[in-house]
């Protein structure tokens, strides 16, 4: 959802008013702006990815796949109505089947609809995600940052971010404090911090980026 009036180059001239966010810029290749992507499905690869490899995860979203012939996509209706036993089948535990089947009944309540959640702000989209059992606010902000691309998402509590913005910005601050000095110097980034931490992830050598 981006803004109305949204400007790629506009947004990264505003970041480069930072300067040691332009220089991680200058050293990154350009991000993109991606297209909006069905946040029903993006829910559901984010809890079958939830806590393991990028591999493995890989791996049982394939036999996922597999569960819902012929093509693939695991429709709300179908996915609702299986058993834990099904779903174990494809890998997952328990505890993931379960919030499968949560988000699952929460489509079929018309609740992911793009016109829908278009018109939450990003606060109230958080609040509506986390409402589903499984899904917590780091993955409802990246659904929102992924997804569907929001401008203004800024994932405090994400170690990525964290770990970015400790050795740009040399910061000694830990747990709380480090969260109220990096939420601090990410105000000068608004309305565009979600493009800040696109930059921020891609700046880390040694750190896969999130996953969705």
């Amino acid at each position: 959802m981006l803004l109305p009036d949204f400007s790629h180059e506009a947004a990264v001239a505003h970041l480069r008013r930072d300067p040691i966010l332009a220089a991680i810029i200058d050293g990154c290749r350009p991000v993109e702006p991606r297209p909006h992507e069905d946040i029903y499905l993006a829910l559901i690869k984010a809890i079958v990815s939830q806590q393991i490899s990028t591999k493995a995860a890989a791996a049982i979203w394939k036999k996922v796949e597999a569960l819902f012939r012929p093509d693939g996509y695991p429709e709300p209706s179908v996915l609702v109505l299986m058993s834990d036993d099904e779903l174990r089948a494809a890998g997952l535990s328990r505890q993931k089947a379960g919030y499968l089947r949560a988000i699952a009944e929460f489509s079929l309540q018309d609740k992911l609809e793009y016109t829908f959640i278009a018109g939450l702000t990003e606060e109230e989209l958080t609040n509506h995600l986390t409402a589903i059992r499984g899904v917590g606010r780091w993955t409802a902000q990246m659904i929102q940052m992924f997804a569907l691309d929001q401008p203004d998402v800024f994932p405090e509590g994400d170690l990525g971010v964290q770990n970015a913005m400790r050795r740009a910005y040399q910061l000694e601050e830990t747990g709380r404090p480090l969260l109220r000095r990096i939420t601090h110097i990410a105000e000068d980034w608004r309305p565009y911090r979600t493009l800040a931490c696109k930059y921020l992830w891609q700046s880390l050598p040694t750190t896969p980026k999130p996953e969705k």
